[in-house]
């Protein structure tokens, strides 16, 4: 007893001196970033690798690759959504059936997660097949929870959502840029 009595003593007195001050604790690794550079203005947007893993990990690949560049914005839903990654879109007219079918050549598996559906949050879109994600992208004008645990919500606008607000069908991607991995 009287030994686990000096024990303790010891450590209340290592502690106090500071021969037992906890170690900084590590910064946490911050959010990968990209600024997407629309015709009408620069959108800033930070993604949730922690939830969508690979969601994030495929769009920023696609990124890189140059893939959204001078796409167009194939639907915009008032209130709703802003839907661009269709690859057709540079070149088909905006009123061809099969703008907003199109997609990189391959999908990816569905991460569904518990980060709601609000404005300006990023998700992905999907056919009926939950695991049909592909490089259609969409950014929340307003909240729609009837999609959450339904789609992969994978990242957020922090900056520029009154660009989004003005964002046309037709509009066009000049460029996506990486800015923070």
């Amino acid at each position: 007893m009287r030994r686990h009595l000096f024990v303790a003593l010891v450590l209340v007195a290592l502690f106090a001196s500071g021969a037992l001050a906890q170690a900084p604790k590590a910064k946490p690794a911050s959010a990968p970033t990209a600024v997407i550079a629309f015709e009408k203005g620069d959108v800033t947007v930070e993604f949730w690798p922690g939830e969508a893993p690979n969601h994030v990990k495929n769009f920023l690949e696609l990124v890189r690759k140059g893939f959204y560049d001078s796409q167009r914005v194939h639907r915009v839903e008032p209130g709703f959504v802003v839907q661009f990654g269709d690859p057709q879109s540079k070149t088909l007219p905006m009123t061809d059936p099969r703008m907003g079918t199109g997609g990189p050549g391959y999908t990816i598996k569905g991460e569904f997660n518990k980060r709601p559906f609000d404005r300006g949050v990023l998700g992905m879109a999907r056919t009926n097949d939950p695991d049909s994600a592909g490089s259609q992208v969409y950014i929340m004008l307003g909240p729609a929870h009837f999609l959450n645990n339904q789609y992969t919500a994978f990242g957020r606008v922090t900056k520029g959502m009154d660009v989004v607000d003005k964002i046309k069908a037709g509009d066009r991607i000049k460029s996506i840029k990486v800015v923070q991995k």
